[in-house]
C-alpha cells in the first residue's frame, strides 16, 4: 500500500464559516442604525455647517464646476424631471442597495462577505466625515445663492416635507448638514461595481453605469449635494476598497482569537485526527488501537506475531 502523505496543518484546519441570513440582517440593521445615528452628531453646528457650504461653493466658482446651479434650475422648471428626481433621491438607496447586497448573498455568495465588508466600511467612514466636517448643503442656503429646494417645492408629491428625504413632520429627527461626503453617490457607486462585475447581461452592464451616474445628476438637481460632495463621496468608496482586505484579516484574526472560535477548531482538528488518514485514491484507514507491546498486535500475541503484522501492512 503506498505510503500517505498529509500536508502539515491540515489537521487542525477548520471548516470555512457559512454565512447565515439571521446572522447578517442584525448585522446591516446595526450599521443603518450607526449610520442614522451619526448623522445626528452634528446638526446644532449651523454656523460652521454653513460656512462649509460656501467654501465648497466658492471652490466649485473657482473651478468652473459648479454643475448643481444649470441643474436646479432646470429641475425646478420642469417638473417632469424634477418630481422623478425626487423620488429617486428620496427612496431609491433604501431600496436597491439592500436589494443587490440579497442579491450577492442568494446568487454570488463567494463575494457577498467582501462586498459587504466594502460597504460597511465606506459607510463609517461616510460617518467620520458627516461629524467632522457638516456641511450646509446648496438647498438651505440663502435665496441669494441661487438654489431652490425642489424636495420642499414638490413636497405634496410625495411623503416627504421641508427636511430633504425626511418623512413629513420627522424632519427634526435627521441632520440636514450631513451633506459632505455623499453616500448617495457612494452607496451608488458600489451598486454599479456590484453590477457590472457579477452581472451577466448587457443590461446589467448598462444599469451599472447608468445608476451611479443618474444618482451623481439626480443629488446635485435637487440641490442636495455639490458636486464635490459626489467626489468625495466616490473617494470614500476607492479607499474604502482599498482597506476592505486589512478589515477583512482584521476580523478573521480578532475570530480566531476568541474563546469559542479556537473551541471549534480543535474540535475539527481532533475529529479528523481521530478518523484516521486517508489514501491519495480516498480510502480511509482506521486508526489502529494500540496495545500493551506498542506494535498494533491484539492482547495475547506474540512480538512475532506483532512482527509478521507489522510486515504485512507494509507490503
Amino acid at each position: 500500500m503506498p505510503k500517505t502523505e498529509t500536508t502539515p496543518g491540515t489537521e487542525a484546519a477548520a471548516p470555512p464559516t457559512r454565512l447565515r441570513w439571521w446572522t447578517e440582517l442584525p448585522l446591516i440593521m446595526l450599521v443603518y442604525a450607526c449610520y442614522s445615528a451619526g448623522r445626528l452628531l452634528a446638526r446644532g453646528d449651523t454656523s460652521g455647517a454653513v460656512d462649509h457650504g460656501l467654501a465648497i461653493l466658492r471652490v466649485e466658482k473657482f473651478l468652473h464646476i459648479n454643475a448643481e446651479h444649470p441643474l436646479n434650475r432646470l429641475f425646478t422648471r420642469e417638473a417632469w424631471l424634477g418630481v422623478p428626481a425626487d423620488f429617486w433621491y428620496a427612496s431609491l438607496h433604501y431600496l436597491v442597495t439592500p436589494a443587490i447586497l440579497i442579491w450577492l448573498f442568494r446568487s454570488r455568495s463567494g463575494h457577498y462577505r467582501a462586498a459587504r465588508t466594502w460597504l460597511m466600511t465606506s459607510t463609517f467612514m461616510g460617518l467620520v466625515g458627516f461629524t467632522l466636517l457638516p456641511t450646509c448643503p446648496p438647498r438651505l442656503l440663502s435665496a441669494g445663492h441661487g438654489f431652490v429646494d425642489t424636495m420642499a417645492q414638490y413636497s405634496s408629491y410625495g411623503w416627504w416635507g421641508g427636511a430633504a428625504s425626511a418623512p413629513k413632520g420627522l424632519g427634526g429627527m435627521t441632520n440636514q448638514y450631513a451633506a459632505m461626503p455623499s453616500l448617495h453617490v457612494g452607496w451608488a457607486l458600489w451598486c454599479g461595481v456590484m453590477l457590472w462585475k457579477y452581472g451577466r447581461t448587457r443590461t446589467t452592464r448598462v444599469l451599472a453605469v447608468a445608476y451611479p451616474l443618474l444618482t451623481t445628476i439626480v443629488v446635485m438637481g435637487t440641490a442636495n449635494h455639490y458636486f464635490l460632495d459626489a467626489v468625495a463621496g466616490a473617494c470614500v468608496m476607492g479607499l474604502g476598497l482599498f482597506l476592505t482586505p486589512y478589515v477583512l484579516r482584521g476580523v478573521d484574526a480578532l475570530k480566531a482569537r476568541l474563546p469559542f472560535a479556537a473551541g471549534r477548531s480543535r474540535v475539527a482538528g481532533s475529529s479528523i485526527v481521530s478518523g484516521g488518514c486517508q489514501t491519495s485514491a480516498g480510502e480511509r484507514i482506521p486508526r489502529q488501537r494500540e496495545s500493551r507491546f506498542g506494535s498494533g498486535a491484539e492482547p495475547g500475541a506474540s512480538p512475532s506475531d506483532a512482527g509478521e503484522g507489522a510486515a504485512a501492512a507494509a507490503r
